[in-house]
């Protein structure tokens, strides 16, 4: 299928992954849910985690409340992604490694796109260092980064402090909007990040960072800001919008 580039141009799978190598970054970041694979497992993650008691009752219900609030504009993104991770509070880590991995396996199978699984190992190959940065619980985008060769040295995403092997409501991390190109920079310091990915307005100012950006299966208000600044848009095999 051809997808429109930034400028208007026929941009097919292969010509996207050609792009992107020909650049030889030596440092890339990208986003997850909907970038490397299609729906949003931390959203997933969590309504799977209620449906299937891995929290208490009670929590469930208080948690289903405040994201229904989240829905309506009266929590912000940031407050709701921490508190997804914090809900945790006593549960051991080692607990919520193997439920983000049964999730990952069971109810996300299939959601990672091709040509992304394609472009990060051939960037790895090329010797990128390749950085996921999330808002989502650490948890299930470790799980989920296992497929692209990712390593949990190279995850930024929402984290809570872990105490004796136990997970406590002291939040760590919250890479979201502006907190995406922080986490980064504490970790990069003086080196540049020469490629970015995203699909959503949450991924901006990661994207600003880069030297080049790239909005991926992007949302509409991404796609009007990608083409404003001249971002190259690739809609990854059966997401292109007609």
């Amino acid at each position: 299928m051809a997808i429109s580039d930034a400028q208007g141009l026929p941009l097919t799978r292969q010509r996207f992954i050609d792009l992107v190598l020909s650049l030889s970054p030596r440092i890339a970041a990208f986003d997850c849910d909907g970038t490397l694979w299609s729906g949003d497992a931390g959203e997933g993650f969590f309504d799977w985690e209620i449906g299937t008691g891995l929290v208490a009752p009670e929590m469930g219900r208080a948690m289903r409340a405040r994201y229904a609030e989240y829905k309506l504009g009266r929590v912000s993104e940031d407050d709701m992604c921490a508190e997804m991770v914090t809900m945790h509070k006593g549960m051991s880590e080692a607990a919520m490694m193997e439920a983000a991995a049964e999730f990952m396996t069971a109810a996300f199978a299939g959601k990672a796109f091709d040509e992304m699984l394609e472009l990060v190992e051939r960037l790895r190959a090329q010797g990128c260092d390749v950085w996921a940065v999330s808002s989502s619980n650490e948890w299930v985008i470790r799980a989920g980064a296992q497929q692209f060769g990712i390593p949990e040295s190279r995850i930024l995403a929402a984290k809570a402090e872990v105490e004796n092997g136990f997970v406590t409501d002291r939040l760590v991390a919250m890479p979201s909007g502006p907190g995406k190109p922080r986490a980064l920079r504490q970790v990069l310091r003086d080196q540049s990040l020469d490629a970015a990915f995203g699909n959503s307005r949450w991924d901006t100012e990661m994207l600003s960072l880069a030297e080049r950006a790239f909005a991926i299966n992007p949302n509409p208000d991404l796609e009007i800001t990608a083409r404003e600044r001249g971002w190259t848009i690739y809609f990854p095999d059966g997401t292109a919008r007609q």
